[in-house]
C-alpha cells in the first residue's frame, strides 16, 4: 500500500509490499499502524489517501499466515488488524479509501473502516470467507457498519463480487469514476475537505462515529453538547464571524 497524506502541503510513505498480490500481512498491518500513528500527530495534514501500488487494491489476508498456524499466531494477526482498523477510525485526519481492482475480505474491511472512498468504475469488492470455508466475520464488522443488512448478509452468504456501481449504491464507496481519473478525482476529493480547519474534521469525525453508536435521542442531546462545547472555540468564533463579515475566514491550524 501507499499512504498519501494531503494538508498544506504534500508528503508521502510508501509502506512495505511485502506481496505483489496485494495480500494483507500482519507486518503490513504494523507498519500501516505505525505510519498511521506518525500521520496523526501531524498538524499539518488533514487527510489522508490510502491506495494500492499495484493494479489489485487488496486480496486480504495472506493465508498462508493462518493456515497451520496455532490459536495464538491466528489470534495475533486478527488482533493486529483490529487495531489497524482502529487507529483509523481514531484517527484525527479524514481518512479516503482510493480503490482500484479488487478489494476483497480484509481489503474490503479495510475500505468500509475508512471515513470515505472512491473507486475506479472496474473496481469490484466482496467478502468471499463462505468460499474457502472461513467465514469473513472480522471484515463483517466494518462492511456492515456501511453497508444496509440484506446487502451485506449478500455479500458474505454467497462470497460474490459487487460492482463499483453497486458498491455506490450501497453506501459503502462515496463516488465511482473512470479509472484513468482515478488519482486525479482522489486528490479533488481530499482537497474539498484539507481546505477546512483540522480541529473541526477531527471533532467532527469523533462526533459522527460516537454518534452512530447511540440511540436516537441519546445523539440529539449529545449533538445538544457538542454544539455548545464548540461555539466558543477559535475556529467556530472564526468562522462565524467571517460568514458574517463576508471574507473567507483563517483557521487555527494555517
Amino acid at each position: 500500500f501507499t499512504h498519501s497524506s494531503y494538508g498544506r502541503r504534500f508528503h508521502a510513505h510508501k509502506l512495505q509490499e511485502l506481496l505483489p498480490t496485494g495480500m494483507i500481512s500482519r507486518q503490513m498491518l504494523i507498519d500501516l499502524e505505525e505510519q498511521l500513528g506518525r500521520v496523526g500527530q501531524a498538524t499539518n495534514v488533514n487527510v489522508v489517501i490510502i491506495r494500492a501500488s499495484g493494479t489489485v487494491f487488496s486480496a486480504g489476508h495472506d493465508l498462508r499466515e493462518i493456515l497451520g498456524h496455532d490459536a495464538g499466531d491466528v489470534r495475533a494477526l486478527f488482533q493486529q488488524c483490529a487495531r489497524t482498523m482502529s487507529v483509523i477510525r481514531h484517527l484525527p485526519q479524514i481518512v479516503i479509501a482510493e480503490v482500484a481492482g479488487i478489494a476483497t475480505a480484509a481489503g474490503c474491511q479495510l475500505v468500509a473502516a475508512c471515513d470515505l472512498a472512491i473507486a475506479s468504475e472496474t473496481a469490484q469488492f466482496a467478502t468471499p470467507g463462505v468460499k474457502i470455508g472461513y467465514f469473513c466475520a472480522s471484515p463483517s464488522v466494518q462492511v456492515a457498519r456501511n453497508v444496509p443488512r440484506k446487502k451485506v448478509a449478500e455479500m458474505l452468504f454467497t462470497g460474490d463480487f459487487i460492482s463499483a456501481a453497486d458498491a455506490q449504491a450501497s453506501g459503502m464507496v462515496n463516488r465511482v469514476v473512470p479509472e484513468e481519473a482515478l488519482a486525479v478525482a482522489s486528490w479533488q476529493f481530499a482537497q474539498q475537505i484539507a481546505r477546512w480547519s483540522l480541529p473541526v474534521l477531527a471533532a467532527g469525525k469523533e462526533f459522527l462515529h460516537q454518534q452512530l453508536e447511540m440511540t436516537e435521542e441519546g445523539a440529539a442531546q449529545y449533538g445538544v453538547e457538542y454544539m455548545t462545547r464548540q461555539s466558543p472555540t477559535p475556529d467556530a468564533m472564526e468562522g462565524m464571524t467571517a460568514f458574517l463579515e463576508k471574507r473567507a475566514p483563517q483557521w487555527s491550524d494555517r
